[in-house]
């Protein structure tokens, strides 16, 4: 069980690394045109919605990378000086609450995501649907790396969050 959380988050991590990068990248291309057009040019109208839904992809989709390799920001201060026993209670009812709020974010994130199947985007005319995915999708995602982490905790694996080296 061990292996295959760990698996699951070094996989994750190779395949959304290269994916967040290639959207920051286009998301400062289609920022970088809409200034350039806004000041030389007439305004090109589809590079705000663009820009935008760039962004909500990029914040899920960053927030699952960080969470794949334990670069979210965790303030410690308390568990560090439980004993050993408690602070593993600790971060097993942290793991807990965790993966009970993603879960919800999944399932109410399909919900919304189906109910708005009908809208369209109002410059481009994209299916909503392809925006409001990225919930799910990254619910999902999170949830299964917090399952793995609570398996692994719960083992007595420490699952702490990596050296910043």
């Amino acid at each position: 069980m061990e292996r295959l959380a760990s698996s699951l988050e070094r996989g994750l991590a190779a395949v959304l690394r290269p994916v967040v990068f290639a959207g920051m990248a286009a998301l400062a291309a289609v920022i970088t045109l809409q200034i350039v057009s806004r000041v030389l040019f007439t305004a090109v109208s589809w590079t705000e919605e663009v820009a935008r839904f760039l962004l909500v992809w990029l914040t899920f989709l960053g927030a699952t990378l960080a969470l794949a390799e334990k670069r979210h920001i965790a303030v410690t201060i308390v568990t560090d000086r439980l004993p050993a026993g408690l602070r593993r209670g600790a971060v097993l009812a942290g793991l807990v609450a965790m993966t009970a709020f993603l879960i919800a974010l999944t399932w109410i994130g399909w919900t919304y995501m189906s109910m708005q199947s009908f809208q369209r985007s109002a410059s481009m005319q994209l299916p909503m649907i392809y925006v409001y995915a990225v919930i799910p999708i990254s619910g999902a995602l999170m949830a299964a790396l917090c399952l793995a982490d609570l398996a692994a905790t719960a083992s007595g694996r420490d699952t702490g969050p990596k050296d910043p080296a």
